[in-house]
């Protein structure tokens, strides 16, 4: 049986959750050419399934309740091997996976022959982006805090950046011309240049075999918005809580709904480490070179843009009161609004919300 497995590796924040939705969206019309994206039941998007498989190959099991992803990976790997033609896996989480979880991976579909994709994004987009994700996830750390963690390595979200050490294991023993690096095309980039273009390349399909747009993206927080979630996020000590209505009111009501309707300063890599990004994408674009791994897109969009001489940096950390109160009261007015209308657990979700108004009137 000929198979071609696609892993799709990553990285966060570089448009993975469009391509995701929109092969799940395509399904049916990609299997109709040989292109299959496992999932686990017509009821369970891929998009879904996949990120429980990820979880469980890297031993994690974070986002549901406690077990939900255990047995994924095999029950994804049982799937893939049922397959003939083309697969596609993809999930952000396994970019900075461990050597030993690489290993079982590729042993689990090693009757395949595997691809790596891998995505990748200038440092001056990719960090304001990965903080306000980190934020929405329920961390608490200031801007500042996250920057100096990623200078030095130590961020999870940072180690899946690392283009040369993502691909230097998930690519170790694999021959180049089977890992695909796509560079994220650049705000204003012509549509017949676009990120799904160049992903439907590095899998060999044909755009037209997934003719359903998708309309999902992570849109970005400006950073009064970015800094209220991120003060609720220490009020509730949400990093640590595991109820859902949590998530589902700040993460997806509030943080990917109503605040993104909100017009604030963007948040910005900050003047002073341009240098340093300047000087990663050097390295990344040294190491592709001598690589022989196959580019789709251009490496000079790898590197960091500088702002221009009038464009002024506005601190995150640094929010004025008045505007980061603006936007609390729109946020408690859109929670309290959403609880009040839902049946009894909204009442309980009232008192919450009203707990938490008082608290921000007293500090």
């Amino acid at each position: 049986m000929s198979r071609v497995v696609y892993l799709h590796v990553g990285a966060p924040k570089t448009g993975t959750t469009y391509i995701q939705d929109r092969l799940g969206l395509n399904t049916r019309s990609l299997a109709q050419h040989g292109v299959h994206v496992p999932t686990g039941s017509p009821l369970v998007s891929p998009a879904l399934f996949q990120f429980r498989a990820a979880l469980d190959l890297l031993g994690q099991d974070w986002g549901g309740e406690p077990g939900h992803a255990s047995g994924a990976w095999d029950t994804l790997a049982r799937k893939v091997r049922r397959r003939s033609g083309t697969v596609i896996v993809s999930h952000e989480i396994l970019a900075p996976a461990a050597p030993d979880r690489v290993a079982k991976a590729m042993a689990d579909l090693g009757d395949s022959e595997v691809h790596i994709v891998y995505s990748a994004r200038d440092l001056a987009r990719q960090l304001p982006a990965a903080w306000q994700e980190s934020i929405k996830q329920g961390r608490k750390w200031s801007y500042r805090r996250f920057l100096n963690r990623s200078e030095r390595g130590g961020s999870w979200f940072y180690r899946a950046f690392d283009l040369p050490s993502v691909l230097g294991t998930w690519g170790a023993g694999l021959p180049p011309e089977r890992i695909h690096v796509l560079t994220v095309p650049r705000s204003g980039a012509p549509d017949s240049d676009s990120l799904w273009l160049r992903f439907c390349r590095a899998c060999g399909i044909d755009p037209g075999w997934a003719p359903v747009d998708s309309d999902r993206a992570n849109r970005s927080l400006g950073v009064a918005e970015t800094q209220v979630v991120r003060q609720l996020n220490r009020r509730i000590n949400r990093a640590t809580r595991r109820e859902a209505e949590y998530d589902e009111l700040i993460r997806e009501m509030l943080a990917q709904d109503q605040l993104v309707r909100r017009s604030s300063a963007p948040v910005r890599l900050p003047p002073d480490r341009f240098d340093w990004a300047e000087a990663e994408a050097e390295r990344w674009i040294e190491w592709l070179g001598g690589s022989g791994v196959d580019v789709v897109g251009d490496v000079e969009e790898l590197r960091p843009q500088r702002p221009a001489a009038d464009e002024k940096f506005r601190d995150p950390d640094k929010v004025r009161a008045k505007k980061q109160l603006r936007t609390a009261m729109d946020a408690l007015a859109a929670m309290t609004q959403e609880a009040a209308s839902r049946p009894d657990p909204g009442r309980q979700l009232v008192r919450r919300v009203r707990t938490q108004a008082q608290r921000l009137r007293q500090s």
